[in-house]
C-alpha cells in the first residue's frame, strides 16, 4: 500500500513563526537523515486525518516535497494537549536498500473460537499491541496476524510464536525476546471472587456439623 503525503519547505522557524503557521491551517516538521535536515510544512487536514490511519505509523510513506517524492518514515509527532490540533511532525529518510526498525502493529483473530474463551469462559489480555521489527523496506508488512483460534485457559501466546512474513526479523531486546507474551487467556477476576463465595457458603454447613 502507498501511502503519500505533501510537503513544502519552510524558511522561518521559531515559537512565533510555527504559531502562525498554525493559525494559517498548517503543522511543522523536520525531515533527516542521509543528509542535511530540512524544515518543512503541510496542511494540518490532511496530516491529521491520515495520522488516524494505522498504516500511516507503520509504513514507509512518499513524501512529496515540492513535487520531489522521497521515502520516509515517521518518528515522532506532537499532538495539542486537549485542542484536535497537529503540532508536530518529525520524519526520517528512508534509504530502501537498508534495514529498517519500526513498531509494527498486531492484528488478533479468532479470539471468540479460541477454547479457553469459548468453552473455558475466560478473557483475553492483549499484553502488547505492536511489535519491534528490523527489515527491508519493502519486506514491510502492514500489521502482523496473531492466530488465538487454539489457544486454551491459562496459556500464553509468546513472541517466539508469531509467524513473520518472509524478511522479517523481531527486533532484539535481551535475551528472552521470545519468551514475552504476547496475549493470555485467563479467568476473571469476577469469577474466581464468585467461586471462592459458593465453595466459601458449601463449606459452612459442614463445619457447623
Amino acid at each position: 500500500m502507498k501511502i503519500e503525503f505533501n510537503a513544502t519547505k519552510r524558511n522561518t522557524q521559531g515559537t512565533g513563526a510555527s504559531r502562525r503557521l498554525r493559525k494559517a491551517g498548517f503543522v511543522p516538521g523536520v525531515v533527516y537523515g542521509s543528509g542535511d535536515a530540512v524544515m518543512i510544512q503541510m496542511d494540518h487536514n490532511e496530516l491529521y486525518y491520515k495520522l488516524r490511519a494505522e498504516e500511516f505509523h507503520a509504513s514507509v510513506l512518499t513524501m512529496n516535497l515540492d513535487g520531489k517524492a522521497e521515502s520516509v518514515q515517521l518518528r515522532a509527532f506532537v499532538m495539542h494537549p486537549f485542542r484536535q490540533q497537529v503540532q508536530h511532525l518529525d520524519f526520517q529518510r528512508v534509504d530502501m536498500s537498508k534495514k529498517i526498525h519500526i513498531k509494527v502493529p498486531l492484528h488478533f483473530i479468532n479470539e471468540e473460537t479460541a477454547p479457553g474463551v469459548k468453552t473455558g469462559g475466560g478473557k483475553i489480555s492483549h499484553v502488547m499491541i505492536d511489535v519491534d521489527v528490523t527489515c527491508l523496506p519493502a519486506d514491510l508488512p502492514t500489521f502482523i496476524e496473531v492466530d488465538l483460534g487454539k489457544l486454551e485457559l491459562g496459556h500464553s501466546v509468546h513472541l517466539s510464536d508469531l509467524v513473520l512474513p518472509k524478511g522479517v526479523e523481531l527486533a532484539a531486546h535481551g535475551t528472552h525476546t521470545g519468551e514475552a507474551v504476547v496475549a493470555t487467556i485467563h479467568v476473571p477476576r469476577g469469577a474466581i471472587e464468585a467461586e471462592a463465595v459458593v465453595e466459601e457458603a458449601e463449606a459452612a454447613p459442614a463445619a457447623k456439623k
